[in-house]
């Protein structure tokens, strides 16, 4: 496509108007509910779920945290900025709190957001319901009417970046001496999906998610990835 000088720009995006900020909604799912996150309710529970997993905080640019206290000060922190939008993780399988993510870079005018600040302890970690859990924050960002859900990681964060291949975003590149985190470099890995995808990775993470899927000792049938595979449109070369 080319305008009246004969130069090529991008197609039109009929309609666009740009989508509400996060409202603290919350979100509920078969195996995951997540709130709007804050000390009083969920500090508590967090911190034992969390403590003593140093490992969890090595990609973090904050943590670990020595007292119940620090934790919640951090959370008070968090969930006064308004640029970042947090949830607590319930796990409905399990009956317990058991992580955080949040939306950040939220940028209605572009219709982009980003998904992270995940971090999971291990009761939550590789379950139906940590993957529940980013699908639901997935699933209210494009029928909000965002264009483009980010993920982005430490690109030595090899967990992450597969997880975020798992859940079918596509990578996107790594942005090398991106940030500097605990005094050391980072290089950040870039992953996302966009609008046009969300129907049929809707339709992925339903029978991902059927209960036909799963035995009775709650051991996925089908990976995910043979679900979503189909429909990235790039694939990260180190997995």
């Amino acid at each position: 496509m080319t305008d009246p000088t004969d130069t090529p720009v991008g197609a039109p995006v009929p309609g666009w108007s740009p989508p509400p900020v996060p409202g603290g909604d919350i979100l509920e799912g078969r195996h995951a509910r997540l709130e709007p996150l804050n000390s009083a309710s969920h500090g508590a529970a967090l911190f034992r779920a969390v403590d003593g997993h140093d490992r969890l905080w090595t990609y973090m640019p904050y943590g670990p945290f020595e007292t119940e206290q620090a934790y919640c000060d951090w959370v008070d922190g968090v969930t006064a900025d308004s640029a970042l939008s947090f949830y607590a993780i319930f796990n409905r399988d399990t009956g317990a709190w058991g992580g955080v993510a949040s939306y950040l870079r939220i940028a209605p005018e572009a219709g982009s957001i980003e998904v992270g600040h995940i971090n999971l302890a291990p009761g939550l970690a590789q379950t139906a319901a940590a993957t529940e859990a980013i699908v639901l924050m997935m699933g209210w960002a494009f029928e909000a009417g965002y264009r483009r859900f980010e993920w982005k990681c430490d690109a030595l964060n090899r967990p992450s970046r597969r997880a975020a291949q798992r859940l079918g975003l596509s990578y996107e590149g790594i942005f090398r001496q991106a940030v500097v985190v605990k005094g050391r470099n980072r290089d950040t890995a870039w992953f996302a999906a966009i609008d046009k995808e969300w129907p049929a990775l809707r339709d992925a993470y339903d029978a991902w998610l059927a209960p036909s899927n799963f035995d009775a000792d709650g051991r996925q049938k089908r990976a995910l990835g043979a679900f979503t595979t189909p429909i990235r449109v790039a694939s990260d070369p180190t997995l």
